[in-house]
C-alpha cells in the first residue's frame, strides 16, 4: 500500500493543474496538531511515537522552538492572534458579549463568521490567496473547509487535484482506503468484543466512532487535500488536525487512544513532508505546531456533591447577599440548591467541536437566584456576568452586592482562582484571599512557577478582554486537582503549564522571532511569505537535505 500510495503522489505531480506557478516566491505549509503540550510532545518522541517528525528533526529539516500560547490557552484565541495579529477580545470556547447582547460558542453557525469579521476589519490575514482546513477562522483563505466560519458555505479547497478522469481516481483511492481502514477498526472491534465481553461499554463505542470519523475519514481527507494543494503551488496552506485534541477531551491528554491518534498524525505529517521534498521548485516550507495543551482533570460535579458551576455560584451570591442584608445567621437558614437542576450538559467533546447544546432553561427557584446573572461554563473557566450593566462590573461593586462572596467562592473544593476587575486593576482570589496580578507573583498561586512572569501577563490579557465575565473562575489549581467545569477528562483554556506551553517546529533558515510567548508573534513572521521572495539558495538546500 505504502508503495501504491508513492505511485499515487508521483503521478499527481507530474499531472498537477498549475505548471505555470511563479517559482520565486516563498510558501508555506503550517501543520498543527491541535491540544498537543510540549511535554506530551517531548515524551512521544523519546518513546519512538512520533518517528516522522524525529527524522525531520534529526536529519535538521526542522528545528524545535518552544513556544508559551497565552490566556485562554484554546484554539479561537491562538488562530485569531496568529492569522491576524491581533490580541482578540475572545475569552474562551464560549462566551457571553454583554454590550451586544450575543451568547457566542463557535460551533454554533455563524458566530466564528461574525468574530472573524470583527478581528479581521482593516487587517490581512496571513493565508490570503492560500487554503485553510479544520481551523475556527480562515484566515483570508480564498479556499477552506470544514472551519467554524464558513462550515455551511466550504469553497473549493483541496478538490482540483489534477485535470480529469485522474482527480476522480484520486478521490476514489481515497475513499477506498478509508474504507478498508474502517473495515479494519470494526473488526478489531468486534474481535476485542467478542475475547472480552466487559471491553464493550459505552465509551468503547464511543472510542470507535471518534476513531473512525477522526482518525481515518477527516485526518485521510484532509491530507489528500493538502498534497493536492501543494502539488498546486498554493502559496500559503494551514491545516488543523484535531485527533489527538479530540481524544485527549475524551480519555485524557495522555491516554492511550489519545497517543495512537498522535502515532497516526505523525505519518500523516511524514506524508506532507515528503510531497514537499519531490517539490523544492515551488520552496514551500513547512512548520509544525500546536495551539494549546491539555490538563487532565476531573468534572466539577464530581467535587460539589452533583452541583454544576452555575448552582454554586447563584448558591453562594444568594447567601452572601442574604447574610448581608439579615445577618449571618439568615446563612444557616437557606434551603441549597436541589441537586442536578441546572447541571451542565455532560457532553464536552461534541460540544465543543460540532453541536450548539440546548440553553439550560431548569427551572430555579427567584427565592434563591440572583436576577440578572449569567453563568457560562466554557471547560476549566466558567465567566459570570452580571446584566445590569453592559460594561464590566468591577470587584468593589461585587463586594458591595454580594459581600465575601469572591472569598467563598475562591474557597470552594472545586475553584482555583476567582479574577475580576477593579480599580487598581486586576485582581484574583485565590484560598480566600486577594492577590493582586500587577506585582511580581511571589506571593500567589505561581510562585513556584518559572513562567510566572508569562502567566501573569497572560492573566492581565485576559481581564483587559471586555467579553471575559466580571468574574472568572478557573477549576485549575482547585484544592481537589485540576477540574472542568464540562464534562470531560482533558480540557485548556487555563494558566497551567500543560495548557500554555506548546511547540513550533521550523525550517532551520526561516525561524520565528523568538522567545515565543504569544502568538500574536507568529502574524509578523507568516505575513511575510506573501511580501518576501524566497532566500535564494537557502530553500532549495533545505529541500536537499530532505
Amino acid at each position: 500500500m505504502l508503495r501504491f500510495q508513492a505511485f499515487v503522489d508521483r503521478l499527481a505531480r507530474w499531472a498537477r493543474l498549475d505548471s505555470t506557478t511563479e517559482s520565486d516566491r516563498r510558501r508555506f505549509l503550517l501543520v498543527q496538531i491541535d491540544g498537543l503540550s510540549a511535554a506530551v510532545f517531548e515524551q512521544g518522541l523519546a518513546a519512538g511515537q512520533l518517528p516522522h517528525i524525529a527524522r525531520l528533526l534529526r536529519t535538521r529539516r526542522l528545528a524545535y522552538m518552544p513556544m508559551s500560547v497565552g490566556l485562554p490557552s484554546s484554539t479561537p484565541a491562538f488562530q485569531a492572534a496568529a492569522m491576524y495579529g491581533v490580541h482578540p477580545d475572545i475569552p474562551g470556547f464560549h462566551y457571553y458579549d454583554k454590550r451586544a447582547g450575543l451568547d457566542l460558542h463557535f460551533p454554533k453557525p455563524g458566530v466564528a463568521d461574525h468574530v472573524e469579521q470583527s478581528i479581521a476589519d482593516g487587517r490581512r490575514g496571513i493565508l490570503v490567496g492560500g487554503a485553510c482546513y479544520g481551523c475556527v477562522f480562515t484566515g483570508g483563505a480564498s479556499e477552506s473547509m470544514t472551519t467554524f466560519a464558513r462550515l455551511m458555505k466550504p469553497t473549493r479547497a483541496g478538490l482540483p487535484i489534477v485535470r480529469g478522469l485522474l482527480s476522480m481516481a484520486l478521490l476514489g483511492w481515497v475513499a477506498v482506503k478509508c474504507l478498508e481502514l474502517t473495515a479494519v477498526e470494526i473488526a478489531r472491534f468486534v474481535g476485542r468484543s467478542l475475547a472480552h465481553p466487559r471491553a464493550a461499554r459505552r465509551w468503547n463505542w464511543k472510542q470507535l466512532g471518534l476513531k473512525i470519523t477522526f482518525s481515518v475519514w477527516i485526518r485521510q481527507f484532509f491530507t489528500l487535500a493538502v498534497s493536492a494543494d501543494l502539488y498546486r503551488g498554493v502559496r500559503a496552506i494551514y491545516v488543523n488536525y484535531l485527533d489527538y485534541d479530540v481524544f485527549a477531551h475524551a480519555f485524557g491528554p495522555g491516554h492511550r487512544s489519545a497517543i495512537r491518534a498522535l502515532r497516526r498524525l505523525d505519518r500523516s505529517v511524514g506524508q506532507l513532508a515528503r510531497i514537499i521534498g519531490r517539490l523544492p521548485e515551488l520552496h514551500c516550507d513547512l512548520y509544525v505546531c500546536s495551539d494549546h495543551g491539555q490538563a487532565l482533570t476531573r468534572p466539577f460535579a464530581r467535587v460539589s456533591r452533583g452541583r454544576s458551576i452555575d448552582e454554586v455560584v447563584r448558591a453562594i451570591l444568594n447567601e452572601q447577599a442574604v447574610a448581608s442584608a439579615f445577618g449571618s445567621d439568615a446563612r444557616a437558614s437557606m434551603r441549597p440548591a436541589t441537586a442536578g437542576a441546572g447541571r451542565a450538559s455532560s457532553r464536552g467533546l461534541w460540544q465543543r467541536f460540532f453541536n450548539h447544546p440546548a440553553r439550560d432553561m431548569a427551572a430555579r427557584d427567584p427565592a434563591h437566584a440572583p436576577e440578572g446573572v449569567h453563568v457560562i461554563a466554557a471547560g476549566p473557566n466558567a465567566f459570570v456576568y452580571f446584566l445590569d450593566t453592559p460594561e464590566p462590573v468591577g470587584a468593589e461593586e461585587i463586594e458591595r452586592r454580594y459581600p465575601g462572596a469572591l472569598a467563598r467562592l475562591s474557597s470552594e473544593p472545586g475553584i482555583g482562582l476567582v479574577l475580576a476587575r477593579s480599580a487598581r486593576g486586576p485582581v484574583c482570589w485565590w484560598r480566600g484571599r486577594s492577590v493582586a496580578l500587577d506585582g511580581d507573583g511571589s506571593d500567589g498561586p505561581f510562585a513556584a512557577r518559572p513562567d510566572r512572569a508569562i502567566v501573569l501577563a497572560g492573566l492581565r490579557d485576559l481581564m483587559a478582554m471586555p467579553s471575559a465575565g466580571d468574574l472568572v473562575l478557573y477549576g485549575i489549581g482547585a484544592p481537589t486537582g485540576d477540574i472542568s467545569f464540562l464534562d470531560e477528562r482533558g480540557a485548556h483554556a487555563g494558566p497551567s503549564a500543560a495548557e500554555m506551553h506548546t511547540f513550533m517546529l521550523h525550517p532551520p533558515h526561516a525561524a520565528p522571532p523568538g522567545p515565543l510567548t504569544h502568538p500574536v508573534q507568529l502574524y509578523a513572521h507568516f505575513a511575510a511569505y506573501d511580501d518576501e521572495p524566497r532566500q535564494s539558495g537557502v530553500n532549495d538546500a533545505a529541500a536537499a537535505t530532505g
